[in-house]
């Protein structure tokens, strides 16, 4: 082959490179092009969010956001995953999107497969009434109901905040049958499907978000069993930063929780347009809408900085709000059987959460004085006052149901707590906490053998003491609080194949009931 043959190949090589080449190129030209003369020519980049369709992320995921950032230097994509966890914290491990929200129990449970690969950067809601077990009154009343009735079915979504409401109340009101058996079950695709069973009569009970909480409501029969609106740091949304991300992009971080703050505050001072919106984006009544946004509390930059991080916190012990919350979803879980051991390294929860950028940014907006959004007042949920109630209020209200509480340990025959009984009593007030809204029974039983005045006298100083150490150490409300006594009148039902040994050793107890006033 001569010198002219190769120069014209290679010359032919070049130039089918250089076709190929600009092929592939002129789609990345021409963007550049388009970009450079026009007003995107200042787009700094964009920032993927791994979301789904919940109110309570609507802020975040918002026109006005968008707007915001755009205003910045950023376009901001929410992807919907349909609220695929696992997929949504892969793709945050991966860097196929920069931050994520999620509960926190779906990121103790879905982020230990990825390594926890991002780091909770701020809290943005708590359910407060958007989730709620409904049922028909005939069938379940209360939560005791649960434990006693049998046959029972239950609709609930599965891998959902609603479920996880399942797993909390299994595990805080001790109702065994959640936990060792799958007949009640009946796992649906959404709320929506969950009420049409309900309705259809299908199941006894659902658990519902809204706003099929309030249709199912508004029906005759249907009741509420309880509520988030009832419960707290128990469904908590939080955004997630990717570690990787920022690292190498603090500035965004920063940048994107101050136009998020900023939005929140923007929604708060125009409610009107708040509703339109997301009237719009759901397609939905404005009157739905209403009711919908009653279950939802947003958490401000000052909430952020004061109650769920407390790291501007000036009071002699901080509360530390998000922290309690990933302990107490780690036990709920634990409990439940979600999950065998805490899989969070090194069982730190501080591990997977970073306070800095909210720090910074409460400071940097308290250095102006300026505030995100209007502060609220952090009521501790154990020393929330109640009013003093008549013994005829007392017996008009409804049961919600027991507290799990291991039996009380008493010197034998006294009304002397034990330490280990203290230790039982503890214990309980950690459930408590979840539960600020209801009344406490505390109810005195003994075995049924022996004279029944003494019996019944011995089960209220039991209760009594119960009630004074309650006040005493936790600070629980006096008008919160009734003690009282049944001896041996209210005795436990006998386990099948259970000796009578260790059936009399489980008669003498003492009961920590939630009651509710019914409306």
């Amino acid at each position: 082959m001569n010198k002219h043959v190769k120069l014209a190949m290679i010359l032919v090589i070049l130039g089918v490179i250089a076709m190929v080449g600009g092929r592939f190129a002129m789609p990345f030209i021409e963007d550049f092009r388009q970009k450079n003369s026009s007003d995107a020519k200042g787009t700094k980049g964009k920032i993927r969010i791994g979301s789904d369709n919940w109110v309570g992320y609507f802020p975040l995921c918002s026109g006005e956001m968008k707007k915001r950032m755009r205003q910045s230097g950023y376009l901001l994509e929410c992807v919907d995953d349909q609220a695929d966890y696992e997929q949504r914290f892969k793709k945050l491990k991966s860097g196929d999107i920069e931050f994520a929200v999620g509960t926190v129990d779906s990121y103790v449970i879905n982020g230990d497969g990825f390594d926890y690969p991002g780091t909770i950067i701020s809290v943005l809601d708590e359910s407060k009434g958007g989730d709620a077990i409904v049922a028909w009154a005939d069938k379940i009343s209360s939560i005791d109901d649960f434990k006693s009735k049998q046959g029972y079915k239950i609709a609930y979504t599965p891998a959902s905040p609603s479920h996880h409401l399942l797993k909390a109340i299994s595990a805080h009101f001790d109702i065994e049958a959640f936990r060792n058996s799958s007949s009640w079950a009946v796992e649906t695709n959404g709320s929506s499907d969950a009420l049409k069973k309900l309705l259809n009569k299908e199941v006894g009970a659902a658990v519902l978000w809204e706003p099929d909480v309030s249709k199912a409501l508004s029906k005759k029969g249907l009741k509420r069993v309880i509520g988030t609106e009832d419960t707290s740091k128990l469904i908590v949304d939080v955004l997630i930063a990717g570690r990787k991300f920022s690292k190498d992009n603090p500035q965004v971080v920063e940048l994107l929780l101050r136009e998020y703050f900023e939005t929140l505050k923007y929604y708060r001072e125009n409610q009107d347009e708040y509703i339109d919106d997301i009237a719009d984006a759901y397609d939905m009544k404005k009157a739905e809408v209403k009711s919908l946004l009653k279950g939802v509390e947003w958490a401000s930059l000052t909430d952020n900085a004061q109650r769920w991080y407390s790291e501007v916190n000036t009071s002699a012990l901080k509360e530390e709000a998000l922290i309690e919350t990933i302990e107490s979803t780690i036990k709920i879980l634990k409990e439940f059987g979600s999950i065998k051991s805490n899989p969070i390294p090194n069982g730190d929860p501080y591990r997977i959460t970073n306070s800095e950028y909210i720090k910074k940014l409460y400071k940097s907006m308290q250095q102006f004085g300026r505030s995100a959004e209007r502060s609220k007042p952090s009521e501790d949920s154990i020393t929330k006052q109640f009013k003093a109630l008549s013994d005829a209020a007392w017996n008009s209200l409804r049961e919600l149901g027991t507290l799990k509480i291991r039996p009380i340990v008493f010197a034998s025959g006294t009304d002397g707590l034990t330490l280990d009984g203290k230790s039982e009593l503890d214990i309980a007030i950690e459930n408590l906490k979840h539960y600020p809204n209801f009344r406490i029974e505390i109810r005195g039983h003994t075995g049924a053998r022996g004279d029944k005045q003494q019996n019944k006298l011995l089960s209220e100083e039991r209760a009594d003491a119960v009630k004074r150490y309650l006040d005493i150490t936790y600070g629980i409300s006096q008008n919160r609080m009734r003690a009282i006594g049944f001896g041996g009148e209210k005795p436990l039902p006998r386990k099948t194949g259970e000796s009578f040994r260790s059936y009399n050793y489980r008669l003498p107890r003492v009961e920590l009931v939630l009651v509710t006033e019914e409306y």
